[in-house]
């Protein structure tokens, strides 16, 4: 086996050997896969190298996924535990060393829409099988987890590191006495020598807090921290997928008084390259022209791919998307679908925030053709970030009316899949409702959606206390009568005799229909 890479997983090994072979590993993969195993493999950059790699190899064929690759990565080999000489199956991930599984997932974070859910859910489900799992793999998986909005519940830290962080205040000091931080930084006196002047306070602060921390961490702990400050150097030019509400937050932190000051067209001047300069400038020519656009006006819009979320806001705002001319939108549209690889979540956010959330929540007649038309297209494409930048702001906006509540419900109808509009009923929950909000729940639940027992325990919980305010609403009427006949199979005993307090408050002319409905449940 001279001259050959090995590397070991986590103990186990394939033909009962201690260490794994990277080209017995290697040979389990497609041409396409290989490429893109090897770079994951290749150190603590490699999530941002896989990035690259797999943006060509969309490019060079636009039908290029992920699918297999992980689904290879899911499948069961026989190893052998070099300790207790037993055989068993384990995915094939659980194989690789941490530093692979950690670029795996922050590639996969990176990625955007670019993997089905539903595969990359089954990749995580491999992983917690590994016997050993590193804390940062663990960590990442969760935010994986969260990213698919699947679980919000458990902490991204392990309970070791909560412990250590419970210790921390404990080993400083209680921060409200005297001596307790005040001491803290006393002690770093030669630190915070080299740190004077009012502008570099804060900066001081911070690494006297870090000097303490590292007093009482591990060498494990050092490492730990070591690999997450590397991580991201390697991954901070990397067009993540940040909220785009919270980058501009940044920009607006970052640019103080000064940028308050910019008018859009200063802007892309202080903050674009200028190949992006040049392609904006030429956007703005074609959406100010009334002509078709042909092929090369369509490739203009692939600098989007290129641009990082500050760019993409710069970008929007020196374009005026907000105020764009409705006739427009079509030709913009078709220029956005036509790009490959697909836009990362937070590209596709901003502007989709940009061109759609003001014409849509200004609405005072039913939208036009153009405008649906564009909607309906976008996020058929991007649901995603459709839910994020427009349908929850405009669920969140009191004024939210007739012409809003029909576009929302041909969303529901034509555009939005089962996960979507689960994820768009649970946005009803956290606001207050109305008439219109009521005849998009009432869509949304005359639906196929398939509702899950927290689900359904949140909608119940939220009927119940909305009951009083809506006591001779029909709409209210409908959609109870629609939990109660379409989902009856959810409801418990419990919640059986509170909705039936519920319903003996209603003053419409359905709430004998809603009490036999509610009579015809059995008991659980």
């Amino acid at each position: 086996m001279a001259g050959r890479q090995h590397f070991c997983g986590q103990g186990l090994s394939i033909q009962s050997t201690a260490c794994v072979d990277t080209s017995t590993l290697l040979g389990r993969f497609d041409g396409h896969s290989r490429l893109l195993l090897t770079t994951l493999m290749s150190g603590v950059s490699g999530a941002k190298a896989a990035l690259t790699v797999f943006q060509r190899q969309q490019r060079a064929n636009s039908e290029s996924t992920l699918t297999n690759f992980i689904l290879t990565l899911c499948r069961d080999e026989i190893t052998s535990s070099a300790e207790a000489l037993t055989l068993s199956v384990k995915p094939l991930v659980c194989l690789f060393p941490p530093v692979f599984k950690q670029n795996l997932l922050i590639f996969l974070y990176l990625v955007n829409s670019a993997f089905p859910g539903p595969t990359v859910l089954l990749l995580l489900r491999c992983l917690a099988q590994d016997s050993s799992p590193s804390p940062w793999v663990r960590a990442l998986g969760r935010l994986l987890e969260r990213k698919l909005e699947m679980n919000f519940k458990d902490p991204l830290y392990s309970e070791q590191c909560r412990q250590k962080l419970k210790q921390l205040p404990e080993n400083l000091g209680g921060s409200s006495e005297a001596g307790g931080w005040a001491e803290c930084f006393n002690s770093q006196t030669e630190e915070s020598e080299s740190y004077c002047g009012r502008d570099l306070l804060e900066h001081g602060t911070q690494r006297k807090r870090r000097a303490s921390f590292d007093a009482h961490v591990d060498a494990d702990g050092e490492e730990a921290v070591q690999e997450s400050k590397r991580l991201k150097m390697d991954n901070m030019h990397v067009d993540e997928p940040v909220d785009a509400e919270d980058e501009g937050v940044r920009m607006d932190t970052q640019g103080g008084s000064a940028s308050a000051a910019e008018t859009p067209a200063d802007r892309p001047h202080d903050g674009l390259p200028e190949h992006i300069r040049g392609s904006v400038l030429h956007m703005k020519e074609l959406l100010e022209s009334q002509a078709e656009w042909d092929q090369s006006a369509t490739d203009v819009f692939k600098v989007l791919n290129e641009c990082n979320p500050t760019q993409v806001e710069v970008l929007c705002e020196t374009l005026n998307f907000p105020i764009l001319p409705e006739h427009t939108l079509p030709k913009l549209c078709n220029s956005i679908l036509s790009l490959s690889p697909d836009l990362s979540y937070s590209t596709a956010a901003s502007l989709i925030r940009s061109i759609l959330l003001q014409k849509v929540s200004s609405l005072s007649e039913p939208a036009s053709r153009c405008l649906v038309t564009t909607v309906t297209s976008l996020c058929s494409r991007y649901p995603r970030p459709m839910c994020r930048a427009v349908i929850e702001p405009v669920l969140e906006d009191r004024n939210i009316g007739p012409p809003q509540t029909e576009l929302l419900n041909r969303l529901i109808e034509s555009c939005l899949d089962s996960h979507y509009r689960l994820l768009m009923l649970q946005m009803t929950f956290r606001t207050p409702w109305s008439e219109a909000v009521l005849s998009i729940i009432h869509s949304l639940l005359d639906s196929k959606l398939l509702l899950n027992e927290e689900v359904f325990t949140q909608l119940t919980e939220q009927l119940i206390s909305q009951g009083p305010h809506f006591t001779k609403s029909v709409k209210f009427a409908k959609m109870m009568l629609t939990v109660l006949t379409k989902h009856s199979s959810h409801v418990t005993a419990a919640q059986k005799h509170s909705l039936a307090s519920c319903l003996n408050s209603n003053e419409t002319f359905l709430k004998k229909s809603l009490q036999a409905s509610l009579k015809r449940i059995p008991d659980a």
